[in-house]
C-alpha cells in the first residue's frame, strides 16, 4: 500500500535522515537522557566523544531537522532535545500501526476454538 506524501511525511523524512548518522543518534540520545535541561556543548561533546567542528556539524543537522534546540545561557551554548518533536515523530511512525492487519472477528475465534478443540 502506498502512503501518500504530506508535509508531515516530508518533515518525518528529514528527521529520520538526520538520525541516519551514528554520531547524530548518539548526540540525540545523550540530549534525551539530559532532558529537559539539556547539556552545555562541552559536556555534550564529552559524553558523545565528539569535539569542535564535528560536534557543531552534527548538532546543526539535528537543529535543522527540528529535533534539537540550541540556546544560550550566559556564555554557554546549551543544546536540548525537543521532546515534543521527537514524540510527534514517534507518533507519526506508529499512527497506522497494524492498520493493514486483519483483526480477528468472532468467526476467526470460533475457527481457532474448533481447531484446538
Amino acid at each position: 500500500m502506498m502512503i501518500p506524501d504530506s508535509p508531515l511525511s516530508a518533515a518525518a523524512a528529514t528527521a529520520f535522515a538526520a538520525l541516519g548518522s551514528g554520531p547524530r543518534l548518539a548526540v540525540l540520545r545523550a540530549l534525551v537522557r539530559a532532558a529537559p535541561a539539556g547539556l552545555a556543548v562541552g559536556e555534550l561533546g564529552g559524553r558523545c566523544g565528539l569535539s569542535g567542528a564535528t560536534l557543531t556539524h552534527h548538532v546543526a543537522a539535528l537543529v535543522r531537522a527540528g529535533l534539537v534546540v540550541r540556546t544560550r545561557r550566559g556564555r554557554a551554548a546549551i543544546c536540548r532535545a525537543d521532546t515534543a518533536a521527537i514524540r510527534a515523530l514517534s507518533d507519526f511512525l506508529l499512527a497506522e500501526c497494524c492498520a493493514d492487519c486483519p483483526r480477528p472477528g468472532p468467526a476467526a475465534h470460533s475457527a481457532e476454538e474448533t481447531a484446538d478443540g
